[in-house]
Formats: structure tokens, sequence, C-alpha cells
């Protein structure tokens, strides 16, 4: 009798759980994914600083646009740091300068009315130091703003840093005429400079002897910390920048919020955290002349040699303007990327091409999985209003993996010539990427697919016709 009540008893307790399967499934089906977006606030905290000033004038830095203030600013960074740190003041004027470097516990503060106007010759950003250009590390130029393994630096305040590229300086090293490059004169890509280091990143050879600089014409980037954390960027304008403007790499701990970013430049990409992890943007505006916005995490071998994604990245109230794509993970992403949140953003310019856009290829590799979106408006665009592709650029042996990506609520106004683009591989497609109240309007073709898996359509219409 006892074996049979127990017996039954299993039986019971057996069939009541698999019936609670679905149910259970089902809840965490539903499960808000945007909920995770708090647990990542809790671990972006903007740096503090001691109430210390220091003047750049006070230390001999003069604001006529002429005298060359880079030793008077270096000396004021030096004093803040050694004073256990503070604020580096640019008071209103403007300030000829060459590259700077940013200490731990320094807030570089560039007043209202200030500028900071920064060098175009190129032997100015010598000694060569650590950086990463395009998604490989390499010994090349100082970027125009540069720390290396510090903690707790800022640059905010409500000035102006120009990087004064132009037409005449560094933007014609990218070889092309638009960009005042002349035939038969010296860019990047003569004689094979650009392809020299990804060569060498393909062989491994270690980065102290990966030596650029002059020579090799590959540009600098405007802000770039490396392997840092606890940055805060704040409040700024940063206009005519050479290549990238702020580009964070191995980064922990960013905030940047009510930037400005204005440079119509060749790759002059507004925003591109690299390898980084926990990272807000936030009510920021870019017109630029690439991507507005880009996450990446290295190119290629490089990039899966150091393998370290860049994740639990928000993205709030942003607008794009003018550039290639609006909020951007790609190309150089071979490192992957993962919860990446964007919100509340607008597309305001026909001079835009792809509002959002995942682009990563078989040479690149890596897994680009949990993006969200949600609430974007576009006013009009050129290209394709979504595109996610395994096939931008270059091919090889290391076929990426493209998975859960939610879009809810898009509303685009009037179209370019694509609304809708997924493209994967036979041996990976593109798997669960769903569209939820999603609204385009004006466009030549609705949708293009092709080894896409899962896509769910909901309350989605293109052209006035929903989606199935």
């Amino acid at each position: 009798m006892k074996t049979f009540t127990y017996r039954n008893l299993c039986i019971f307790t057996i069939a009541f759980l698999i019936q609670q399967i679905p149910s259970y499934a089902q809840k965490v089906n539903t499960i808000d994914p945007w909920q995770n977006v708090a647990n990542i606030l809790k671990n972006i905290k903007a740096p503090t600083f001691a109430k210390r000033d220091f003047v750049i004038t006070t230390f001999g830095a003069k604001g006529d646009g002429e005298t060359n203030s880079s030793v008077a600013i270096k000396k004021a960074i030096e004093a803040c740091y050694k004073a256990g740190g503070g604020r580096v003041v640019v008071p209103a004027g403007k300030y000829f300068t060459g590259p700077i470097y940013l200490k731990s516990n320094v807030n570089l503060h560039v007043q209202k009315g200030a500028t900071l106007l920064f060098s175009t010759k190129p032997d100015d950003y010598l000694p060569l130091v650590h950086t990463r250009w395009e998604g490989i590390d390499l010994m090349n130029y100082s970027p125009l703003i540069y720390a290396f393994k510090e903690k707790n630096i800022a640059i905010t305040g409500e000035g102006i840093l120009d990087g004064q590229a132009t037409n005449k300086n560094w933007w014609p090293w990218k070889g092309r005429k638009n960009y005042g490059w002349i035939e038969g004169s010296p860019n990047q890509t003569d004689n094979d400079k650009r392809a020299a280091l990804f060569a060498m990143a393909e062989k491994d050879i270690p980065i102290a002897d990966r030596k650029f600089g002059n020579g090799f014409y590959l540009r600098p980037q405007f802000v770039q910390p490396y392997a840092c954390e606890n940055i805060l960027i704040e409040g700024i304008k940063i206009i005519n920048s050479p290549m990238w403007v702020v580009n964070p790499v191995l980064c922990n701990n960013v905030t940047i919020s009510k930037v400005t970013i204005d440079s119509d430049g060749p790759n002059s990409d507004g925003c591109d955290p690299e390898s980084c992890k926990n990272v807000l943007i936030k009510d920021c505006y870019f017109n630029t002349g690439d991507d507005c916005i880009a996450i990446k995490s290295g190119r290629n071998r490089d990039g899966r040699r150091i393998n370290i994604p860049s994740e639990n990245i928000v993205i709030q109230n942003c607008t794009m303007a003018k550039g290639h794509g609006g909020i951007v993970i790609g190309s150089e992403i071979s490192g992957g990327a993962k919860n990446i949140y964007a919100e509340n953003c607008k597309i305001i310019s026909a001079s835009l091409n792809q509002p959002l856009r995942i682009k990563t290829s078989s040479a690149r590799g890596g897994t680009i999985e949990n993006i969200y979106f949600r609430n974007i408006t576009v006013d009009q665009f050129k290209e394709e209003a979504v595109i996610i592709t395994m096939l931008y650029e270059d091919k090889g042996d290391y076929l990426p993996t493209i998975k859960n990506i939610n879009i809810d609520n898009l509303l685009v106004k009037k179209g370019g010539k694509r609304g809708i683009v997924l493209e994967g591989y036979p041996a990976s497609a593109i798997t669960n990427v769903k569209f939820n109240n999603v609204i385009i309007n004006g466009v030549e073709t609705p949708i293009q697919s092709n080894n896409a898996k899962g896509i769910i359509w909901n309350n989605t219409f293109i052209n006035g016709k929903k989606i199935q």
C-alpha cells in the first residue's frame, strides 16, 4: 500500500510539473529585457573630483589663439594630479595647443567662451603612443586628447574643442579628392600603408613593433582614453576632428552626456566605444562625416586576439543629423557586442544613410547579441531604415553570429531605397529578430531578406502594408 501511494504521488507530481512548463516558458519569454537597463545604469557612475581649480593661465597659457599653450596645460595637469586631483580650468579665450594627456583624478574643464585649438602639425603628436586605429593596436600619433590606464578622468564644460582639421590638413590623408587629396600626393592607402598595419596584426607582430606615425598617414583620433576607468565627457562641443571623435578603448564606466559633435571629415565617427563595458551615451547631438554612434570591439585577428566585447551600453535621447549610420554596431566588431540598449533617439536629416545599422563580415567573426532599440523617430534617410548584414566589406573564414535583436516603436516618416535588409550566411543565419510597432513609409523596396530565421513581425507596416 505504501509503495502504491508513493508511486502515485511521484507520477502526480511529475505530471503537474510538466503541465507548468508551458506557463513558465511563457512567463520567461514575456520578461521585458529593458528591465536590465536599470541594473546597467547602477554600474555607471560619473567620477567626482576634489574642489580644487588649476587655471591654465596661471601656468602661462595665453588665450590669444596663437601662443602655444601646450607646456602650460601640461604643467596645470601635473600640478592637479600631484595635489590629488581637481579641475584644470580653461577660461574664456582661444588657446593653441598640441596633444593633451589626461592623468588620474583630473577634470579638464573648458569654460563657456573657451576654445582649445589643436595643432595640425603631425610632428606635434610625437612620440608615438600605444593606441588603436580602426580596431587594431599599434604605436601611432597621439590622439589629440589621450589617457592610458588612468582612473577618474573627465572633460567637461560648455567650451569648444577644435581639431582644426580641414581639406588642407589631416583629411587629405584619406586619399579622396572630395577631402582635398591631390593626385600624386601621399595618403593612407598609397604603397599599402594602411594595409601594412592590417598585415602586421594578422601575423601577430608585437604591438611595440607596429610603429607608424610619420610617413604612414594614419590620422589620430580626437579623444581616446585607452584602458581607463571612470570617465566623464560632458557638455562640451567637439568640432573638426582628424578622424574618429570620441573613441574610448577597453574602458569601464564611461558617461558621455550632453556633448555636441560636429565634424564632416572622412571617418569622423561621432562616438565609438570599443571593447568597453558599462557605457552611457545620453542627450548628445551628432553631425558627422561617418557613423554617429558606432559600437566596436576590434578588427579581425587583432580583435579576436584580445576578445573583449563591448557590453552593457545604454544610448538615450540622442539626435543624429548627417552621417553614414545613426546607431551602428560594427564593423570592427570581432570581439563581439552584447546588451546594447538605444531608446528615445531622433534621426532628423535626409543626409543620413542608415538610421539603424549592424554591419560585420566573415573576416570579423564574433557574436552580436541582445540588441534592443525602441522609440526611434526618423524624419528621412537615404539608403536603408534598418540593415543587419554579415556581408560588409571583407570576406574570411570566421562566420559571425547575430541573434536576439528587438526593434520596438520605430517610426520612419519618409524613406529611402530600402526598408529592412537582413543578410546572413547559409551556415550562420541571422536569428530571432523581432519587429514590434514599426512603421516605415516611402521606401522603394520594403524588405530584402537572405538567410534570416525566426523573424517576428508584430504590428509592422511598410508603405502602409502590414508585414506578416
